[in-house]
């Protein structure tokens, strides 16, 4: 007999960085942080990555699987280190392998940022 337990999954907290554009004018505060994402996924080869990761069987991606996007490895480290910065991707390593994930609660602050621009068309 197996003392395994089953645990529930917990919806993580989505965590809005800032209102709709269309709600009310942005702080100063709120301004930085969405700028801070805008501009880490600013770069061709990082918005490549983040789509690599976000798309990615499981909703994470060993860095093995997704260095191909036309730079040398140093340069794919640096840029998935500017995403992690920016607070778009997590990581965790397993053994020699980084493994990166897009928390959902990510994906779900920078859709409602922008889903009140989006209904305001």
């Amino acid at each position: 007999m197996s003392n395994a337990k089953v645990l529930p999954l917990l919806e993580p907290d989505v965590v809005v960085c800032c209102p709709p554009l269309t709600e009310r004018p942005m702080s100063a505060d709120e301004a930085e942080t969405a700028a801070k994402m805008f501009k880490a996924l600013g770069d061709p080869v990082r918005l490549r990555l983040f789509s690599a990761v976000a798309s990615h069987e499981g909703g994470e991606a060993c860095v093995c699987d997704i260095s191909d996007v036309g730079v040398s490895q140093p340069t794919v480290s640096h840029h998935l280190k500017k995403l992690k910065e920016a607070g778009l991707l997590s990581s965790e390593r397993r053994g020699t392998w980084v493994y990166y994930r897009v928390e959902p609660s990510v994906l779900a602050a920078m859709g409602a940022l922008l889903s009140g621009a989006a209904k305001a068309a």
